[in-house]
């Protein structure tokens, strides 16, 4: 299979404007690694990755791709999308009816000759596991063909860098995973940048190496998907990541330490406290993860840690695993986790039962404060 002769290349983007779509974004993508870009309907997504493609002109901003300018606007210069060299799979794949699996491959290929054309277009037809349907129109194909059939052609161009607009929101469940495990596969073969557009969190954490939170067509915060969704950088986002377990709380002393004032209880941290003030108000975040139910009459010791007490608000078993809220007295937002289902039934939880829970310090990550609105936007 022919690959690209080109040195690996990084593509940054800085792209900045009022409006009409207002833009405030600075993100970049390393040869070899896929950017899943996420935030809510609205949020710019599907213009950047317009604008990197050469289909939109921004007002003001830079994007580099190997230290090549693709569009500056302080300089006037903006390549069209031919000099770009960017493989692009829209949402609804946009093939050309008329066409074949296989013509319609062959068209990012016109500058060969016809015979090399069709020798490289059955490869990638070949590579994308589509043998044997090379002469099929795009309506005798399922949707997770047309969406290789859309991939083979983008990936036949040797583009400098692949973007991929929510390109498996047109197929069923069990294709979609499919498609997501080939994509892993095939992107270990091919070392360009890739950037994903999605608005589905799970398929972003599966697949991307990082994230970049965008919200209003601002970039909010970038890296890897652990990270941002156990340490959000602020409660804005926290939401955009549809992260439950945001509350607010003080900055007090008590007995020589610092501690987390929330309602009733006085909180350890593991760390951030000792860089905030006495009486400073604070946003702070506990993974679902870090939150520990006590066992009727078996305390342990780890139990001990932040022990707090809630009533049970709801219960929704999911198989072998039962969602569990628990509300508060002192505030009217909610606690979120997950337990196994035979652990909420040996633990007789039902609703309205009082509970006791552990929050572990080492789960609290502290924001700088902010309004936490209940009917706060997220992606889901």
């Amino acid at each position: 299979m022919p690959e690209s002769s080109e040195l690996p290349s990084r593509l940054s983007v800085s792209l900045h404007q009022p409006g009409p779509i207002p833009l405030d974004a600075d993100f970049h993508c390393e040869a070899g690694e896929l950017l899943a870009l996420v935030g809510p309907s609205g949020s710019g997504k599907t213009t950047l990755l317009r604008a990197i493609a050469g289909l939109y002109r921004p007002i003001s901003g830079r994007i580099d791709c190997g230290g090549e300018a693709w569009f500056d606007a302080g300089r006037r210069l903006s390549l069209s999308p031919q000099h770009r060299r960017v493989g692009l799979v829209f949402q609804d794949y946009a093939l050309f009816p008329h066409l074949t699996a296989l013509g319609n491959v062959m068209v990012a290929l016109d500058p060969l000759p016809p015979r090399e054309r069709r020798e490289q277009a059955m490869a990638w037809l070949s590579r994308v596991r589509l043998d044997g349907l090379a002469d099929r129109h795009p309506a005798q194909l399922s949707g997770g063909q047309r969406q290789r059939v859309a991939l083979a052609r983008a990936l036949a161009r040797s583009p400098r860098v692949l973007l991929l607009d929510e390109p498996f929101s047109a197929v069923d469940q069990v294709t979609r995973r499919r498609l997501q495990r080939e994509l892993a596969m095939l992107r270990e073969q091919i070392r360009i940048p890739i950037v994903l557009v999605t608005h589905d969190l799970d398929e972003a954490a599966a697949l991307a190496d990082r994230l970049c939170v965008l919200h209003g067509g601002r970039s909010l915060q970038a890296g890897p998907p652990e990270a941002l969704f156990r340490r959000p950088a602020s409660p804005e986002v926290a939401r955009v990541l549809d992260r439950q377990n945001l509350f607010e709380g003080e900055v007090i002393e008590e007995d020589g330490e610092q501690r987390l004032a929330w309602g009733p209880w006085r909180l350890e941290v593991a760390e951030g406290l000792e860089a905030l003030s006495l009486g400073e108000r604070v946003s702070w975040y506990l993974p679902p993860s870090d939150v520990v139910l006590h066992r009727r009459g078996r305390p342990s010791q780890g139990e001990r840690e932040n022990p707090v007490q809630a009533r049970v608000e709801t219960l929704v078993v999911l198989g072998g695993v039962t969602a569990v809220t628990l509300a508060f007295d002192h505030t009217e937002r909610t606690l979120s986790f997950e337990i196994a289902t035979h652990a909420a039934r040996r633990n007789d939880l039902a609703r309205g039962e009082s509970v006791q829970v552990s929050l572990l310090a080492a789960g609290i990550h502290l924001m700088p404060a902010q309004d936490l609105p209940d009917d706060a936007r997220t992606m889901r």
